[in-house]
């Protein structure tokens, strides 16, 4: 058996996340699971990154798989690109050590988060970009965002349907930045919890929207008390963006 380390990029919107479910719910997982069984025979198991939420989406998106079959890197690029639904794409793979683990292995994750700011929707956003018609002070929250970065106990900014324990994790870097009337939210780090991303951006909207001060992420942070940070905007408008080995 060979490891392969595959990357691909998905529109979330017709899946129930990444994690196959044990009902009959579409999800990434069981449908490329499927697709290989289609190509090759085989009843494999793939290894994910990440769990993504329900409507997320994926610019890369790393999982790694053994495989008895002598088909080479090319041969699984296009060939799940062939029965794959068209909104899952194989964009990359290679063969790696035995041992190498998609999740365990990765050293870090950066995800944007995008939202139409305009007071007119657009039919092509509907499911992939969250709109707010609030005007969005970019350079405000982009001096609000940097209070994320550092190690901190992010307990606030977690989901309390969360099954971790331990919530501390690192910010490496937070950007928020304008193109016409799309807003950019760009965050990095060494991992993250349940919603962590949706309520980084949703406290930055109330931070934008005179709900907070601008400088109240770190007492938010210190409190470890999701009550006290901001909304958890929708899933749609997340994305993972890249995943750093």
């Amino acid at each position: 058996m060979r490891n392969f380390m595959v990357t691909m990029s998905f529109r979330g919107t017709n899946y129930h996340g990444f994690q196959r479910q044990e009902s009959d719910l579409k999800t990434i997982q069981g449908t490329v699971e499927e697709g290989i069984h289609r190509l090759l025979g085989e009843d494999a198991q793939i290894n994910g990154c990440s769990r993504t939420d329900a409507g997320v989406h994926a610019n890369e998106y790393v999982f790694s798989v053994m495989l008895e079959s002598t088909i080479n890197e090319r041969g699984i690029i296009f060939g799940l690109n062939g029965v794959l639904p068209k909104d899952i794409s194989i964009t990359g793979c290679k063969i790696v050590r035995d041992d190498f683990h998609a999740r365990y292995d990765c050293r870090g994750k950066e995800y944007v988060y995008l939202i139409h700011n305009s007071e007119i929707r657009s039919p092509f956003y509907e499911d992939t970009i969250y709109r707010s018609w609030y005007p969005i002070d970019e350079k405000k929250l982009d001096v609000a965002c940097k209070d994320y970065i550092g190690t901190h106990d992010f307990k606030s900014f977690c989901s309390t349907d969360t099954d971790k324990n331990e919530t501390v994790r690192t910010i490496f870097d937070f950007d928020v930045t304008r193109s016409g009337d799309i807003v950019r939210f760009r965050v990095t780090g060494d991992g993250f919890l349940y919603n962590m991303v949706r309520i980084m951006v949703g406290t930055l909207l109330f931070i934008n929207d005179g709900k907070l001060e601008l400088h109240s992420i770190p007492g938010i942070i210190s409190a470890c008390d999701r009550t006290k940070a901001g909304k958890t905007v929708p899933p749609h408008g997340l994305y993972l963006n890249k995943v750093f080995y």
